[in-house]
């Protein structure tokens, strides 16, 4: 019986040229064996499955092939696999060429006899090459063991380390190695590179087959190669896309566009038995809404054509999705993504993960059938669109009251027809109908509508601009006609008003406290007196003393009242101040010392 041996070990490459999506590595490589310029140390990092290992074993087979002649074809490095040297490392019999699991050998002892052998030259062959697979994994005390040997091994040694965790290894091993990060391979090398490995075993298999092969892989060939030869044994050398969806278990295509049409139907019974048929069949709740938000995102970036190529699927589906994408507007979908997203964030706290999803789905099929956004407004019952009617009908209610009467009834002359009333309900009718609801002219607008004159136009009375002027020219303008009102209060009412005085001054620290613990009196019914402790608070409160006689003057409506400010005289006044008070007192004076000591982030200590 044939010995059957797994494609990623029967199809592994043996060149540079062979190696699947890595051009820029291969060619920096192949560049410096062609240039001389070889380092002492290598880092290969990336991902599993793309070719780390493999790099490595090509470099030291072909840097140490017999046959490569730089001088005469400087453009063949590649090994011959026919030398000494390259047969004896295809039959795992090199001793130039060593490989080291840093998973089973991390110890310092490992590293120790791996440094006692760099000491023996190579005895076929220019160099002596270990690659150390998963570096990672060695202990501290080996990375440590290890350091002086790499950074200055003999002439004749390289050294290639592999790692999938690049952020393990200590910056003092990184910084002595040339770094080389691989990169994930894309779903098309992918597919292109099942497809030749298909025509050389002699399998059938379909495009869209091998592109979910290569999307399932995630970036890994060996991935990809592994599930090829399990779906090849699955189908008999028969790999068809129903029965690659069966074997790993991915949710189809034609779920997210069944469902994606229901959007737009509003069939939330249709959505909800696909949905449960999607979890009869297995798949947890938080794979189909990744699966949806990528449905989502792929008919987004189809509505270009020049994103199209951004999808990573065979050509039938990427055409599907280029037929579907038209009949989605761009601000569905990305309510629609943003509603999955929020639902996959909230997945895992939710306790009760189903109804979650059913929700979000209900909330895109609002979203798509128009329950909420799509609809015309003159279709919805809103208040806002009564509201508008009212707005209109008191606007040409506006300009009825303000034309003059003469060109109304010029205007009902020439017009010979009833005008046009807009259609209210009942309730809209009766309220603008009803007597003691009528619109008066006070109710329009704040500033008057008058009548002019024919000949004058609209008559706007300014009145209250006019009062505005005349408040700025004569301060004492709201007491005209009203100096004899006088009418009664107490001395609970002034302390009312003082305080909402006190709330304008609390700037003032000083003059406020003062003000709040010596409360204003009254003297012979209409003088209200404000105590103070010095001149300092005098000077501010006289600035202020107008608004508050305006203030008591129209809260109590009695206009013969005033106020007058008066120094505190007792044994307090004489007292020396203490330094808080003295500061303060500056302050008042002079505020700029206050922004002087805080400019110079000063700290008093009183």
């Amino acid at each position: 019986m044939e010995k059957f041996i797994v494609s990623a070990r029967k199809y592994r490459p043996a060149t540079f040229d062979t190696v699947v999506g890595q051009k820029s590595i291969t060619n920096t490589l192949k560049n410096a064996i062609k240039n001389h310029y070889l380092a002492q140390a290598y880092l290969f990092t990336g991902p599993r499955g793309v070719g780390k290992t493999t790099s490595a074993r090509i470099f030291a087979k072909t840097i140490n092939c017999l046959n490569i002649d730089l001088e005469n074809n400087p453009d063949l490095i590649e090994p011959c696999n026919e030398c000494e040297s390259c047969r004896s490392f295809s039959e795992n019999a090199s001793f130039n060429i060593m490989e080291l699991d840093a998973a089973s050998n991390n110890s310092v002892d490992d590293i120790r006899r791996l440094v006692d052998q760099v000491r023996i030259p190579p005895q076929v062959g220019k160099y002596k090459v270990y690659i150390i697979d998963e570096v990672h994994m060695l202990s501290q005390a080996a990375f440590n063991a290890f350091l002086k040997t790499l950074e200055e091994p003999p002439l004749y040694v390289k050294f290639i380390l592999a790692t999938t965790e690049k952020h393990k290894i200590i910056p003092t091993i990184l910084s002595r190695c040339q770094v080389f990060d691989f990169k994930r391979i894309s779903v098309i090398d992918i597919a292109k590179y099942l497809r030749f490995v298909a025509e050389s075993e002699n399998v059938v298999a379909d495009d869209d087959a091998l592109h979910l092969i290569a999307i399932k892989a995630d970036g890994a060939m060996r991935d990809a190669l592994s599930i090829f030869d399990q779906l090849v044994s699955y189908t008999n050398a028969n790999v068809t896309y129903q029965q690659v969806v069966e074997n790993l278990h991915v949710l189809d295509y034609d779920y997210f566009f069944q469902i994606s049409d229901q959007f737009l139907s509003g069939d939330i019974t249709s959505i909800l038995l696909i949905l449960n048929d999607i979890i009869e069949r297995g798949f947890d709740g938080q794979h189909f809404l990744i699966g949806l938000g990528g449905h989502l995102r792929n008919l987004l970036i189809s509505r270009d054509t020049k994103t199209i190529n951004l999808l990573e699927t065979s050509a039938s589906i990427k055409q599907r999705y280029l037929e579907n994408a038209s009949k989605f507007p761009s601000s569905f979908l990305l309510k629609a993504l943003d509603l999955n997203t929020q639902c996959d964030v909230n997945y895992k706290s939710s306790n009760n993960k189903r109804l979650l999803i059913e929700l979000t789905l209900m909330q895109m099929v609002a979203l798509g059938s128009g329950i909420e956004e799509y609809v015309p407004k003159e279709t919805i019952p809103d208040l806002q669109v009564k509201k508008n009617i009212k707005t209109e009908i008191v606007s040409a209610k506006v300009e009825e009251l303000a034309k003059p009467p003469q060109v109304v009834e010029e205007e009902k002359e020439t017009l010979n027809e009833p005008p046009v009333q807009p259609i209210l309900s009942e309730p809209e009718e009766k309220e603008l109908s009803t007597p003691h609801q009528s619109i008066s002219e006070e109710q329009i607008s704040p500033t008057r509508v008058q009548r002019m004159p024919k000949g004058m136009g609209l008559g706007v009375s300014i009145k209250a601009e006019e009062n505005a002027k005349e408040n700025e020219i004569n301060p004492d303008a709201y007491m005209i006609g009203k100096e004899d009102i006088a009418d009664e209060y107490n001395q609970k009412d002034v302390d009312k008003i003082c305080d909402e005085f006190l709330e304008s001054i609390i700037q003032h620290q000083s003059l406020y406290a003062t003000l709040k613990s010596n409360r204003a009196k009254i003297i012979d019914g209409f003088i209200v007196e404000l105590q103070v402790y010095n001149d300092a608070q005098k000077s501010v409160l006289s600035d202020k003393l107008f608004d508050i006689v305006k203030l008591l003057r129209t809260r109590l409506n009695n206009y013969k009242l005033t106020a007058k400010i008066k120094l505190i005289e007792n044994d307090n006044n004489n007292k020396p101040l203490s330094p808080v008070e003295r500061y303060n007192a500056m302050v008042e004076k002079n505020p700029n010392l206050k922004k002087l000591k805080d400019n110079l982030n000063l700290e008093l200590e009183f």
